[in-house]
């Protein structure tokens, strides 16, 4: 496979999210999903907060959740580890059903193809089972024909009432 087989469209990625309602955006930007971000920022019809850190993005989502809103959170893997306790109150204790796309920084082209987990980046190989340890069900999102897995993802979350997360494994492309 070629470098651009796992550069799933951002739009094709848009579509498959906004399929599931989503009318809120909260995130701090991440390299990864630049071009994800600026289909979610054209939206007319998308409440997109950038905030400045992700303990701020999930609460945030938490609130939009109450107050009626269908958010997603937004954030590259490094700043989930940032805001795990954060993900626990919010996700776990609080039954708040959250779907974060959460960017995968730092992979390796000679990765793309194999479990995140082979990565030799920490940042990397420890968010799944990190995910698992905490009960977050996780879905990892690396050709197009992983689209399917956005409605899983949003399935499991109402169902189960939690956070869930979907990896984004590599740059979408602006297609």
């Amino acid at each position: 496979m070629s470098i651009t087989d796992y550069q799933i469209p951002a739009s094709k990625l848009y579509q498959a999210m906004r399929s599931e309602g989503i009318n809120a955006v909260t995130t701090v930007p991440d390299l990864i999903q630049f071009a994800l971000h600026d289909q979610f920022q054209q939206a007319e019809d998308i409440e997109y907060i950038e905030c400045s850190a992700e303990n701020q993005a999930l609460t945030t989502a938490m609130g939009l959740y109450i107050g009626g809103m269908t958010p997603l959170v937004m954030m590259q893997n490094q700043g989930l580890f940032n805001c795990l306790n954060t993900l626990r109150s919010v996700g776990i204790d609080a039954n708040i059903p959250l779907v974060l796309s959460v960017g995968a920084f730092g992979r390796e082209i000679a990765n793309l193809g194999k479990s995140p987990n082979d990565s030799s980046r920490v940042c990397l190989n420890k968010v799944e089972p990190v995910m698992a340890a905490m009960g977050i069900p996780y879905f990892h999102l690396e050709t197009e024909e992983d689209l399917p897995q956005i409605a899983k993802a949003f399935a499991t979350a109402r169902a189960k009432k939690c956070a869930v997360v979907i990896s984004i494994g590599y740059f979408p492309s602006w297609t």
